[in-house]
Protein backbone atom coordinates (compact mmCIF):
# COMPACT_ATOMS: atom_id res chain seq x y z
CA UNK A 1 0.00 0.00 0.00
CA UNK A 2 2.99 2.48 1.10
CA UNK A 3 4.51 1.68 -2.92
CA UNK A 4 1.29 2.54 -4.40
CA UNK A 5 0.51 5.02 -2.69
CA UNK A 6 3.82 6.60 -3.42
CA UNK A 7 3.28 5.77 -6.95
CA UNK A 8 0.06 7.91 -7.19
CA UNK A 9 1.71 10.47 -5.46
CA UNK A 10 4.37 10.70 -8.53
CA UNK A 11 1.60 9.89 -11.23
CA UNK A 12 0.05 13.13 -9.76
CA UNK A 13 2.85 15.49 -9.78
CA UNK A 14 4.20 14.01 -13.39
CA UNK A 15 0.50 14.76 -14.62
CA UNK A 16 -0.38 17.99 -13.20
CA UNK A 17 2.82 19.32 -13.85
CA UNK A 18 2.00 18.43 -17.59
CA UNK A 19 -1.27 19.83 -17.08
CA UNK A 20 0.34 23.31 -15.79
CA UNK A 21 2.29 24.08 -18.99
CA UNK A 22 -0.06 26.25 -21.04
CA UNK A 23 0.80 28.63 -17.73
CA UNK A 24 4.71 28.34 -18.28
CA UNK A 25 5.31 28.73 -21.91
CA UNK A 26 3.62 32.20 -22.29
CA UNK A 27 6.06 33.37 -18.93
CA UNK A 28 8.96 32.65 -21.70
CA UNK A 29 7.72 35.52 -23.88
CA UNK A 30 9.19 37.81 -25.99
CA UNK A 31 11.19 34.33 -26.87
CA UNK A 32 9.02 33.03 -30.25
CA UNK A 33 8.30 29.28 -30.40
CA UNK A 34 11.53 28.39 -31.95
CA UNK A 35 13.54 29.80 -29.78
CA UNK A 36 11.95 28.38 -27.11
CA UNK A 37 11.91 24.99 -28.63
CA UNK A 38 15.39 25.06 -29.35
CA UNK A 39 16.62 26.17 -25.57
CA UNK A 40 14.46 23.54 -24.44
CA UNK A 41 16.35 21.07 -26.42
CA UNK A 42 19.36 22.54 -25.18
CA UNK A 43 18.85 22.72 -21.45
CA UNK A 44 16.97 19.50 -21.28
CA UNK A 45 20.54 17.27 -22.45
CA UNK A 46 22.36 19.37 -19.46
CA UNK A 47 19.31 18.28 -16.83
CA UNK A 48 19.12 14.75 -18.19
CA UNK A 49 22.83 14.43 -18.27
CA UNK A 50 23.64 15.70 -14.91
CA UNK A 51 20.40 13.21 -12.80
CA UNK A 52 22.26 10.34 -15.16
CA UNK A 53 25.83 10.86 -14.03
CA UNK A 54 24.26 11.04 -10.28
CA UNK A 55 22.37 7.96 -10.65
CA UNK A 56 24.98 6.51 -12.53
CA UNK A 57 23.04 5.23 -15.65
CA UNK A 58 25.54 4.94 -18.37
CA UNK A 59 25.78 0.95 -18.88
CA UNK A 60 22.56 1.69 -21.85
CA UNK A 61 25.06 4.15 -24.13
CA UNK A 62 27.97 1.70 -25.18
CA UNK A 63 25.80 -1.06 -26.49
CA UNK A 64 23.23 1.50 -28.39
CA UNK A 65 26.23 3.56 -30.05
CA UNK A 66 26.99 -0.42 -31.56
CA UNK A 67 23.33 -0.43 -32.97
CA UNK A 68 22.65 2.19 -35.82
CA UNK A 69 19.49 0.84 -36.54
CA UNK A 70 18.35 1.77 -33.17
CA UNK A 71 19.85 4.92 -33.50
CA UNK A 72 17.79 5.52 -36.74
CA UNK A 73 14.82 5.40 -34.78
CA UNK A 74 16.07 7.47 -32.10
CA UNK A 75 16.83 10.22 -34.61
CA UNK A 76 12.83 9.28 -35.77
CA UNK A 77 11.62 9.72 -32.46
CA UNK A 78 13.54 13.06 -31.82
CA UNK A 79 12.21 14.49 -34.75
CA UNK A 80 8.80 13.17 -33.75
CA UNK A 81 8.82 14.96 -30.48
CA UNK A 82 10.79 18.04 -31.97
CA UNK A 83 7.74 18.81 -33.89
CA UNK A 84 5.34 17.96 -31.07
CA UNK A 85 7.05 20.49 -28.61
CA UNK A 86 7.34 22.79 -31.28
CA UNK A 87 3.74 23.14 -32.14
CA UNK A 88 2.86 23.03 -28.57
CA UNK A 89 4.47 25.78 -27.70
CA UNK A 90 3.05 27.81 -30.39
CA UNK A 91 -0.61 26.24 -29.83
CA UNK A 92 -0.52 27.93 -25.95
CA UNK A 93 1.60 30.95 -26.59
CA UNK A 94 -1.03 31.70 -29.64
CA UNK A 95 -4.17 31.16 -27.60
CA UNK A 96 -5.06 27.88 -28.76
CA UNK A 97 -4.59 26.23 -25.30
CA UNK A 98 -8.33 24.07 -25.68
CA UNK A 99 -7.75 22.69 -29.28
CA UNK A 100 -3.86 21.53 -27.94
CA UNK A 101 -5.87 19.86 -24.93
CA UNK A 102 -8.00 18.21 -27.60
CA UNK A 103 -4.98 16.71 -29.05
CA UNK A 104 -4.19 14.96 -26.27
CA UNK A 105 -7.27 13.40 -25.51
CA UNK A 106 -7.46 12.16 -28.66
CA UNK A 107 -4.15 10.78 -28.59
CA UNK A 108 -5.20 7.32 -27.37
CA UNK A 109 -7.64 7.16 -30.10
CA UNK A 110 -4.73 7.97 -32.89
CA UNK A 111 -2.76 5.22 -31.45
CA UNK A 112 -5.13 2.98 -31.59
CA UNK A 113 -5.24 3.41 -35.26
CA UNK A 114 -2.05 3.09 -35.60
CA UNK A 115 -2.11 -0.30 -34.33
CA UNK A 116 -4.45 -1.72 -36.55
CA UNK A 117 -2.97 0.24 -39.61
CA UNK A 118 0.91 -0.04 -38.86
CA UNK A 119 0.84 -3.48 -36.60
CA UNK A 120 -1.96 -5.06 -37.90
CA UNK A 121 -3.46 -5.43 -34.79
CA UNK A 122 -7.11 -6.46 -33.98
CA UNK A 123 -9.53 -4.43 -32.08
CA UNK A 124 -11.46 -5.92 -29.90
CA UNK A 125 -15.90 -4.00 -30.51
CA UNK A 126 -15.42 -1.35 -27.88
CA UNK A 127 -12.67 -0.48 -29.45
CA UNK A 128 -13.39 0.00 -32.91
CA UNK A 129 -17.17 1.88 -31.44
CA UNK A 130 -14.62 3.94 -29.51
CA UNK A 131 -12.58 4.67 -32.81
CA UNK A 132 -15.89 5.58 -34.29
CA UNK A 133 -17.49 7.71 -31.83
CA UNK A 134 -13.47 9.54 -32.02
CA UNK A 135 -14.40 10.11 -35.68
CA UNK A 136 -17.82 11.83 -35.66
CA UNK A 137 -16.29 14.16 -33.12
CA UNK A 138 -13.67 15.20 -34.82
CA UNK A 139 -16.39 15.96 -38.06
CA UNK A 140 -18.33 17.93 -35.55
CA UNK A 141 -15.13 19.92 -34.40
CA UNK A 142 -14.78 20.40 -38.32
CA UNK A 143 -18.04 22.08 -38.64
CA UNK A 144 -17.47 23.92 -35.04
CA UNK A 145 -13.67 25.51 -36.04
CA UNK A 146 -15.33 25.95 -40.05
CA UNK A 147 -11.80 24.03 -41.16
CA UNK A 148 -10.48 20.92 -39.92
CA UNK A 149 -8.71 21.23 -36.06
CA UNK A 150 -5.24 20.93 -37.97
CA UNK A 151 -3.61 21.52 -34.36
CA UNK A 152 -5.09 18.76 -32.14
CA UNK A 153 -4.79 15.91 -35.12
CA UNK A 154 -1.20 17.55 -35.77
CA UNK A 155 -0.42 17.15 -31.93
CA UNK A 156 -2.23 13.79 -31.70
CA UNK A 157 -0.33 12.35 -35.04
CA UNK A 158 2.99 13.45 -33.86
CA UNK A 159 3.03 12.23 -30.04
CA UNK A 160 1.21 9.02 -31.40
CA UNK A 161 4.15 8.08 -34.06
CA UNK A 162 6.86 9.08 -31.37
CA UNK A 163 5.34 6.40 -28.67
CA UNK A 164 5.13 4.04 -31.45
CA UNK A 165 8.92 4.33 -32.38
CA UNK A 166 10.01 4.44 -28.78
CA UNK A 167 7.91 0.85 -28.11
CA UNK A 168 10.52 -0.51 -30.77
CA UNK A 169 13.57 1.48 -29.30
CA UNK A 170 13.38 0.00 -26.05
CA UNK A 171 15.29 2.61 -23.79
CA UNK A 172 13.57 4.03 -20.26
CA UNK A 173 12.16 7.49 -20.05
CA UNK A 174 15.59 8.93 -18.81
CA UNK A 175 17.95 7.52 -21.29
CA UNK A 176 15.24 8.01 -23.85
CA UNK A 177 15.24 11.63 -23.76
CA UNK A 178 18.89 11.66 -23.24
CA UNK A 179 19.32 10.30 -26.27
CA UNK A 180 17.43 12.37 -27.93
CA UNK A 181 18.30 15.60 -26.74
CA UNK A 182 21.63 14.43 -27.30
CA UNK A 183 20.70 14.12 -31.48
CA UNK A 184 18.65 17.55 -30.88
CA UNK A 185 21.19 19.69 -29.05
CA UNK A 186 23.97 20.64 -31.42
CA UNK A 187 21.55 21.67 -34.24
CA UNK A 188 19.52 23.98 -31.52
CA UNK A 189 22.71 25.13 -30.17
CA UNK A 190 23.55 26.03 -33.53
CA UNK A 191 20.38 28.06 -34.14
CA UNK A 192 20.92 29.90 -30.55
CA UNK A 193 23.96 30.68 -31.40
CA UNK A 194 22.92 32.07 -35.02
CA UNK A 195 20.35 34.18 -33.24
CA UNK A 196 22.83 35.48 -30.82
CA UNK A 197 25.00 36.70 -34.01
CA UNK A 198 22.14 38.55 -35.53
CA UNK A 199 21.63 40.46 -32.04
CA UNK A 200 17.70 38.54 -32.24
CA UNK A 201 18.40 36.42 -29.17
CA UNK A 202 16.13 37.42 -25.96
CA UNK A 203 18.58 35.23 -23.84
CA UNK A 204 21.10 37.73 -23.93
CA UNK A 205 18.54 40.66 -24.01
CA UNK A 206 15.69 39.89 -22.08
CA UNK A 207 17.83 40.23 -18.67
CA UNK A 208 18.84 37.58 -15.70
CA UNK A 209 15.15 36.97 -15.39
CA UNK A 210 14.25 35.91 -18.88
CA UNK A 211 17.42 33.93 -19.00
CA UNK A 212 16.73 32.28 -15.84
CA UNK A 213 13.33 31.06 -17.25
CA UNK A 214 14.78 30.02 -20.50
CA UNK A 215 17.67 27.45 -18.38
CA UNK A 216 14.61 26.35 -16.38
CA UNK A 217 13.00 24.82 -19.15
CA UNK A 218 15.46 21.99 -19.33
CA UNK A 219 14.70 21.58 -15.45
CA UNK A 220 10.38 21.52 -16.51
CA UNK A 221 10.84 18.87 -19.03
CA UNK A 222 12.88 16.30 -17.13
CA UNK A 223 11.48 16.55 -13.68
CA UNK A 224 7.75 14.85 -15.03
CA UNK A 225 9.65 12.52 -16.34
CA UNK A 226 11.48 11.83 -13.43
CA UNK A 227 7.84 11.55 -11.55
CA UNK A 228 5.92 9.54 -14.45
CA UNK A 229 9.20 7.17 -14.07
CA UNK A 230 8.52 6.56 -10.17
CA UNK A 231 5.23 5.97 -11.28
CA UNK A 232 5.25 3.54 -14.24
CA UNK A 233 7.31 1.11 -11.90
CA UNK A 234 4.87 0.93 -8.64
CA UNK A 235 1.56 1.65 -10.16
CA UNK A 236 -0.36 -0.71 -12.61
CA UNK A 237 -0.76 -0.09 -16.43
CA UNK A 238 -4.92 0.49 -15.88
CA UNK A 239 -4.27 3.22 -13.23
CA UNK A 240 -1.73 5.15 -15.46
CA UNK A 241 -3.62 4.78 -18.17
CA UNK A 242 -6.81 6.91 -16.32
CA UNK A 243 -3.68 9.25 -14.83
CA UNK A 244 -3.08 10.37 -18.23
CA UNK A 245 -6.34 12.07 -18.73
CA UNK A 246 -5.35 14.43 -15.67
CA UNK A 247 -3.10 16.08 -18.10
CA UNK A 248 -5.93 17.45 -21.29
CA UNK A 249 -8.11 17.95 -18.79
CA UNK A 250 -5.97 20.30 -16.73
CA UNK A 251 -5.43 21.97 -19.75
CA UNK A 252 -8.61 22.39 -20.97
CA UNK A 253 -9.94 23.94 -17.84
CA UNK A 254 -7.04 26.18 -18.26
CA UNK A 255 -8.14 27.30 -21.74
CA UNK A 256 -11.53 28.02 -21.10
CA UNK A 257 -11.58 29.48 -17.23
CA UNK A 258 -8.17 31.12 -17.42
CA UNK A 259 -7.43 32.18 -20.86
CA UNK A 260 -10.82 32.61 -21.47
CA UNK A 261 -11.08 30.75 -25.22
CA UNK A 262 -14.65 30.47 -26.96
CA UNK A 263 -16.42 27.29 -26.60
CA UNK A 264 -19.46 27.36 -28.72
CA UNK A 265 -22.32 24.63 -28.51
CA UNK A 266 -20.55 22.78 -31.76
CA UNK A 267 -17.14 22.59 -29.40
CA UNK A 268 -18.72 21.37 -26.56
CA UNK A 269 -20.55 18.57 -28.78
CA UNK A 270 -16.87 17.86 -30.46
CA UNK A 271 -15.66 17.51 -26.84
CA UNK A 272 -18.73 15.70 -25.50
CA UNK A 273 -18.38 13.19 -28.08
CA UNK A 274 -14.04 12.75 -27.34
CA UNK A 275 -14.90 11.85 -23.92
CA UNK A 276 -17.74 9.48 -24.78
CA UNK A 277 -15.40 7.85 -26.64
CA UNK A 278 -12.42 7.74 -24.12
CA UNK A 279 -14.92 6.70 -21.53
CA UNK A 280 -15.80 3.45 -23.77
CA UNK A 281 -12.00 3.25 -24.25
CA UNK A 282 -11.70 3.48 -20.34
CA UNK A 283 -13.99 0.82 -19.42
CA UNK A 284 -12.70 -1.66 -22.11
CA UNK A 285 -9.71 -1.38 -20.68
CA UNK A 286 -10.86 -1.80 -17.17
CA UNK A 287 -12.82 -4.92 -17.84
CA UNK A 288 -10.12 -6.43 -20.32
CA UNK A 289 -7.53 -5.67 -17.43
CA UNK A 290 -10.06 -7.73 -14.78
CA UNK A 291 -10.71 -10.44 -16.69
CA UNK A 292 -6.91 -11.07 -17.64
CA UNK A 293 -6.03 -11.29 -14.06
CA UNK A 294 -9.00 -13.80 -13.26
CA UNK A 295 -7.56 -15.83 -16.34
CA UNK A 296 -4.07 -16.05 -14.65
CA UNK A 297 -5.52 -16.51 -11.20
CA UNK A 298 -7.71 -19.51 -12.56
CA UNK A 299 -4.35 -20.71 -14.64
CA UNK A 300 -2.31 -20.69 -11.22
CA UNK A 301 -4.74 -22.58 -8.94
CA UNK A 302 -4.85 -25.24 -11.93
CA UNK A 303 -1.33 -25.58 -11.76
CA UNK A 304 -1.16 -25.90 -8.43
CA UNK A 305 -3.75 -28.76 -8.49
CA UNK A 306 -1.71 -30.39 -11.01
CA UNK A 307 1.59 -30.40 -9.30
CA UNK A 308 -0.60 -32.08 -6.41
CA UNK A 309 -2.01 -34.82 -8.06
CA UNK A 310 1.67 -35.42 -9.68
CA UNK A 311 2.96 -35.22 -6.28
CA UNK A 312 0.71 -37.79 -4.60
CA UNK A 313 1.13 -40.04 -8.27
CA UNK A 314 4.50 -39.87 -7.25
CA UNK A 315 3.96 -41.10 -3.69
CA UNK A 316 1.52 -43.78 -4.55
CA UNK A 317 3.81 -45.26 -6.67
CA UNK A 318 7.07 -44.96 -3.95
CA UNK A 319 4.36 -46.84 -2.22
CA UNK A 320 3.99 -49.63 -4.56
CA UNK A 321 7.48 -50.05 -5.04
CA UNK A 322 8.44 -50.32 -1.60
CA UNK A 323 5.81 -53.16 -1.12
CA UNK A 324 6.60 -55.14 -4.01
CA UNK A 325 9.99 -55.88 -2.92
CA UNK A 326 8.53 -57.80 -0.17
CA UNK A 327 9.91 -58.14 3.85
CA UNK A 328 13.85 -57.96 4.74
CA UNK A 329 14.56 -56.57 1.16
CA UNK A 330 14.68 -53.43 -0.40
CA UNK A 331 14.63 -52.48 -4.12
CA UNK A 332 17.73 -53.79 -6.08
CA UNK A 333 17.85 -56.19 -4.27
CA UNK A 334 19.48 -54.54 -1.35
CA UNK A 335 19.01 -57.00 1.73
CA UNK A 336 17.27 -54.82 4.89
CA UNK A 337 18.87 -55.49 8.09
CA UNK A 338 17.06 -57.31 10.34
CA UNK A 339 15.25 -55.65 13.20
CA UNK A 340 12.09 -56.17 15.43
CA UNK A 341 10.06 -53.57 13.44
CA UNK A 342 6.93 -54.78 11.29
CA UNK A 343 7.30 -55.71 7.31
CA UNK A 344 7.85 -52.76 5.39
CA UNK A 345 4.84 -52.30 3.27
CA UNK A 346 2.54 -51.25 6.09
CA UNK A 347 4.80 -48.27 6.83
CA UNK A 348 5.15 -47.25 3.14
CA UNK A 349 1.49 -47.57 3.38
CA UNK A 350 1.27 -44.99 6.11
CA UNK A 351 3.89 -43.01 4.49
CA UNK A 352 1.35 -42.73 1.06
CA UNK A 353 -1.07 -41.56 3.38
CA UNK A 354 0.31 -38.65 4.67
CA UNK A 355 1.95 -37.45 1.44
CA UNK A 356 -1.37 -37.45 -0.07
CA UNK A 357 -2.45 -35.46 3.26
CA UNK A 358 0.11 -32.64 2.78
CA UNK A 359 -0.50 -32.47 -0.93
CA UNK A 360 -4.17 -31.68 -0.50
CA UNK A 361 -3.21 -29.09 1.98
CA UNK A 362 -6.05 -28.15 5.17
CA UNK A 363 -8.81 -29.60 5.20
CA UNK A 364 -8.43 -32.53 3.24
CA UNK A 365 -9.40 -30.82 0.07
Amino acid sequence: MSEHRTGLAYGFAAYGIWGLFPLYWPLLEPADAVEILAHRMVWSLVVVGLVLLVLRRWSWLRPLLRQPRRIGLIALAATAISANWGLYIWSVNSGHVVEAALGYFINPLVSIAFGVLLLRERLRPAQWAAVGIGAGAVLVLTIGYGELPWIALSLALSFALYGLVKKHVGLDGLESLAAETSLQFLPALGFLLFLGSRGESTFTSGGTGHALLLVSAGAVTALPLVCFGGAAVRLPLSTIGLLQYLTPTAQFLLGVAVFHEEMPPERWAGFSLVWLALSVLTWDALRTAHRTRGDLRRAGVAAAEKAAAEAEAAADAAARAGTDTGPGSAPGGAEHPRTGLPPAGPVARAGTAAARAQAQGPGGS
